[in-house]
């Protein structure tokens, strides 16, 4: 999930700046738990692709 996620923002799908969906839709979308999302996350925070606020 992470590495399709980091695809997707490095093609462009998902903008500077741009947020992503919620946790609950990430959940949803690639059908994984929640905690799977915020790990997922915190893989993007780490490798400066993504910002927590």
């Amino acid at each position: 999930m992470a590495e399709d996620l980091a695809a997707r923002i490095k093609s462009g799908e998902y903008a500077a700046g741009e947020r992503l969906p919620t946790y609950n839709e990430l959940s949803d979308l690639y059908d994984v738990s929640v905690t799977t999302v915020q790990r997922a996350i915190i893989v993007l925070q780490t490798r400066g692709l993504v910002v927590g606020l």
